[in-house]
């Protein structure tokens, strides 16, 4: 990290400059990402104790370490502006008056062997006086520049000796207002409460009181408050709930839960509060967090991308022998068993798994970035399990752990929708291939996209989109209104997010977020039905394979499924074969059970507003927030192309919009 000298640091906040640096000294870590009217503290974050000081000191590490406040910078990590000690509180308390700020005794206990000598109390008084320097500068900075800051001063306590003393619970959050004017300040103290009331963590029970505990009586309160008028600051404890406190063992789960809350907490209520207190307005918390992409979040990305780049599911996955075990299995559809065989893997799965496991996640310091880069890599470990599972009996189980089973609601929902009657006769499939590749490539051009569009024989599907390319299945044939539909779904959907993808900055999007299945099926499925190309027996078909999924989950040979679904719901040989061999191969693949229920999500989304975070790339439904939130940031570009479907008056056929009404 950048080491800066007490000056230099001065002279960049004066000057507006971002920069991310520690004091020479490394007493303080300073990280501006972007300038913004408020700023988090975290000054007993550090455990470091000065070489010269350590065995004068009658504690141990881990005895200091019960005092101090670790996690809090990291709670905090995902602000824009953070000031963050590193050293000990027994060295000097930042939260004490100068005068007061070396420990003699703390809490009981005598902490120095020998008293120190004045020079050794003046390089620790020295410290204190240059955090609070840098602090003033900073402040004067923002107040002169938004008119005022928030200060969110963050500390975390001991509670089980409280406790006994009290006989009651302490709070999971403390706020101390005794040295805030609490009548000008009213609505932002409340706010906060209620903000920090509402923090979920997993099996805590979560409240939020004022004054409880600790009443927010420290010195940098007391400092702001004597200086700064136009400045609201926030003493905040954090219970040790995240952490054994008497060993000091902490809790991953609960620290990752802090550092996602205190995110949203803090930049909704910044952005609330800036929103009342000055000319700016319709702020989110989107809008006071840096629109500058970090560092270390491209250099993660990069490396991701470049490892997993090549993992093509359906590339491995699709039989290479379909043909002749479809032509072998209708020949002798009762006793014969199809044997597919697979293209090889050409990728060593152990080095991969040895190679996602050492990207360096851990330096992002934006709790919800960091969350999804972790998904996503714990995802690419399932999908290379899938892979190396193919044709074997495990394959099915990993194809479980990746893509889920139905549930009761999607078997209902399949099976709600089998029982509709056709109204007309489906149209005749009448289009060749060939000029459904004429269609295709039309369709690019009014779209402006340059992409490939070329016929293949070892389809199991239509037609497919494998990056920029468009495969059309040269064995099948289309109606008008397929043809339209698959335009709407390949295209309009899966070639358009492919190529929004390659217009963002983060490459993960080429590579897919978790559930991106389920969204891109969904949203594809959706633009069929909106452009009006979505007749029932098409929906009927994403029921089917709903069904198939299940009878294969539950044990059922590939023979039984195909004379199930063709004699329940009078098929032909060739779509009972199509559905029973897109569920079957690779030895298990649940995978078409995610076109129903995406389509009833994407439905809800669409109902619900906006889908271009979506459409920036291969995204999940559970992102979505955080897209939004990358996009209002300007850190990701908003989509460059649109799906038709979605930008031209919807054209939905009035039954199928009654029968995805009552889907749940």
């Amino acid at each position: 990290m950048l080491q800066l000298t007490e000056a230099e640091v001065l002279d960049r906040i004066r000057q507006g400059v971002p920069f991310e640096a520690q004091l020479n000294d490394g007493s303080l870590t300073i990280r501006i990402s972007e300038y913004q009217p408020y700023i988090a503290t975290a000054i007993h974050h550090g455990q470091r104790l000065r070489g010269d000081l350590v065995s004068n000191c009658t504690l141990t590490e881990e005895e200091r370490y019960y005092e101090e406040d670790p996690y809090t910078g990291d709670f905090v990590s995902s602000l824009p502006i953070v000031l963050q000690g590193e050293d000990s509180r027994y060295e000097y308390d930042l939260n004490r008056p100068p005068e007061q700020c070396i420990y003699d005794q703390a809490w009981g206990r005598q902490v120095w062997h020998t008293p120190l000598t004045e020079e050794e109390r003046a390089v620790s008084v020295a410290k204190h006086d240059r955090y609070y320097r840098i602090l003033s500068c900073l402040i004067d900075m923002l107040e002169s520049r938004f008119g005022l800051c928030l200060l969110y001063d963050l500390h975390s306590y001991n509670y089980q000796r409280i406790e006994s003393a009290t006989e009651k619970t302490a709070p999971v959050f403390n706020l101390g207002t005794k040295q805030v004017n609490t009548r000008k300040w009213q609505k932002e103290i409340k706010s906060l409460l209620g903000l920090l009331n509402d923090v979920e963590l997993p099996n805590i029970d979560v409240d939020a009181k004022a004054n409880d505990v600790f009443k927010g009586m420290g010195y940098q309160a007391t400092f702001v408050a004597k200086y700064f008028t136009r400045t609201l600051i926030m003493p905040i404890e954090i219970k040790k709930v995240y952490m054994d406190e008497s060993r000091g063992e902490s809790y991953p789960l609960v620290i990752e839960k802090l550092k996602e809350a205190l995110k949203t907490v803090l930049t909704e209520h910044a952005a609330t509060t800036i929103a009342r207190r000055t000319e700016a307005k319709r702020l989110t918390g989107s809008h006071v967090l840096a629109s500058k992409l970090p560092r270390e979040v491209i250099k993660l990305d990069r490396q991701l991308y470049a490892l997993a780049k090549g993992i093509n599911t359906l590339s491995y996955i699709n039989p290479t022998n379909l043909k002749q075990e479809k032509r072998r299995f209708l020949h002798r559809p009762f006793d014969y068993q199809p044997q597919f065989t697979y293209r090889q893997l050409d990728i060593d799965p152990y080095k991969f798994r040895e190679a996602l496991y050492r990207l360096p996640v851990e330096e992002i310091r934006d709790a919800d970035i960091q969350k999804m880069y972790r998904k996503v890599i714990d995802q690419l470990a399932v999908r290379i399990d899938l892979l190396t599972s193919i044709g074997h009996d495990e394959f099915l189980y990993n194809s479980l752990r990746y893509y889920g089973r139905p549930d009761d609601l999607d078997i209902a929902n399949a099976r709600f929708i089998l029982h509709a009657e056709a109204q007309r006769e489906p149209e005749p499939s009448v289009i060749s291939a060939q000029d459904a590749i004429t269609a295709f490539r039309q369709a690019a051009d009014e779209y402006g996209i340059s992409c490939k569009v070329v016929g293949s024989r070892k389809l199991i599907a239509r037609a497919m989109v494998s990056g920029q390319t468009i495969k059309v299945n040269l064995n099948s044939k289309f109606s008008p209104s397929d043809l339209n539909a698959l335009i709407h779904h390949e295209l309009g959907v899966h070639l358009v997010t492919s190529v929004n993808a390659d217009h963002q900055p983060l490459k993960v999007l080429k590579l897919g977020l978790p559930g991106n299945t389920h969204t891109q099926e969904g949203l594809a499925i959706l633009c069929e039905h909106l452009s009006g190309s979505f007749p029932l027996h098409r929906l009927k078909t994403l029921a089917l394979r709903v069904i198939a999924v299940d009878k294969l989950v539950r044990g059922d040979s590939f023979s039984d499924t195909y004379h199930q679904i063709k004699h329940d719901y009078q098929l032909s040989q060739d779509e009972a074969f199509t559905i029973t061999a897109r569920a079957f191969r690779g030895g298990g693949f649940t995978k078409d059970y995610l076109y129903l229920k995406g389509l009833r999500d994407a439905l809800t989304c669409y109902q619900a507003g906006d889908l271009s975070a979506l459409l920036v790339g291969k995204t999940g439904f559970d992102f979505k927030p955080l897209l939004d939130e990358l996009i209002t940031r300007e850190i990701l570009n908003p989509p460059s192309f649109m799906p038709k479907a979605l930008t031209q008056p919807a054209q939905s056929d009035s039954i199928i919009d009654f029968m995805l009404h009552c889907i749940k």
